[in-house]
């Protein structure tokens, strides 16, 4: 196992399925969680953090961040990335692109972003697997922003599963093999 990409649709059972993965790959395994901190106004997502903190084995090492690219190029340890959707979400909050024209300066930032990503993950040497989203098989977003981010996810997606080793799409928590 190299670079593994995981994708599906929402509570397809894409993360259990690359915990599982993980878990039997024989290293130490480091967890980076790169969604928002639970907060007391959302006790829906307070919810689902607690169940993926839940689920992970005690001896594993959680780090919460979006700087991928150090951890990437670590070798002692196998990296499990969950997930390519938050971080994304929070790329574009923190580029500030949710107001911004298309190919203005924010979105030059993310475009940045999104490079080094796809940089540090086609570079890591150590066994990582990435799991993510497939947002653009359903309706289309009504607003601009959503269509906007469902694009850069696609895009980013097939970036990452470009230069990825292996490719699996799971659905219904059937995992089946891309690439």
């Amino acid at each position: 196992m190299s670079r593994v990409f995981v994708t599906g649709a929402a509570r397809s059972g894409k993360s259990h399925w690359a915990e599982q993965r993980a878990a039997g790959a024989g290293l130490p395994v480091t967890y980076v969680a790169t969604g928002p901190a639970p907060s007391p106004d959302d006790p829906e997502w307070a919810e689902r953090v607690a169940a993926h903190r839940r689920r992970r084995p005690a001896s594993w090492t959680t780090v919460e961040t979006l700087d991928l690219g150090p951890l990437l190029a670590r070798t002692d340890t196998i990296l499990l990335v969950d997930c390519l959707t938050l971080w994304l979400t929070e790329a574009m909050s923190r580029c500030d692109v949710w107001d911004a024209p298309t190919g203005s300066e924010p979105w030059q930032r993310l475009a940045s972003w999104t490079d080094r990503l796809v940089e540090a993950w086609s570079a890591a040497s150590a066994p990582a697997i990435a799991v993510t989203n497939e947002t653009g098989w359903g309706v289309v977003p009504a607003h601009r922003m959503g269509r906007l981010f469902r694009d850069e996810l696609g895009t980013l997606n097939r970036r990452i599963a470009a230069v990825s080793d292996e490719a699996w799409l799971v659905v219904a928590g059937i995992p089946m093999q891309l690439k």
